[in-house]
């Protein structure tokens, strides 16, 4: 039996199995399967509570990209709005500039038939002045004073015959 003591397997053997002893004695197999098991637990709440926070971050998720579609649409809504609004403002500006157009257009037509009557006044003046002018001429060329008298006597006479 000496020979098993100076063998090293055999020392090994013993102290493997004073090991163990110990070990079990001192329950740690058991307080290891229960730091394992606390382990587990909180990695599984962990995994739900990480289920958890996705299924919640895909409704967010969910909750935006409906907020974004919505937001779209109004935007469309909106372009489409400036753009009739737009339009609207492109035909009142025609109608009103078509407006100004006409009205300038009455306006010079009256100024050019306002000068033409102008114009004819102008003439009938420096016709009515010629004539005049050109009567007397006639007038003092073809008058002489004993016909210029009895134009006067007869102008009376044909007054008092009226007034009378």
């Amino acid at each position: 039996m000496p020979e098993i003591f100076s063998d090293p397997t055999f020392w090994v053997a013993v102290a493997l199995g004073i090991f163990v002893v110990i070990t079990i004695y001192l329950r740690v197999p058991g307080t290891v399967a229960r730091q394992l098991d606390a382990r587990a637990d909180a990695i599984r709440g962990e995994l739900d509570e990480a289920k958890r926070l996705r299924t919640e971050a895909e409704g967010v998720l969910k909750q935006y990209e409906a907020k974004r579609r919505d937001a779209e649409v109004e935007a469309q809504q909106i372009v489409a709005a400036a753009k009739a609004e737009a339009d609207r403002l492109a035909q009142d500006a025609k109608a009103q500039l078509q407006a100004y157009i006409e009205r300038r257009k009455k306006a010079a037509e009256q100024k050019i038939t306002q000068a033409e009557s102008a114009a004819i006044a102008e003439v009938r003046a420096a016709a009515a002045s010629a004539a005049i002018n050109a009567a007397e001429v006639v007038l003092k060329a073809q008058m002489t004073e004993a016909k210029a008298d009895a134009i006067a006597d007869a102008a009376l006479r044909d007054v008092r015959a009226k007034l009378h």
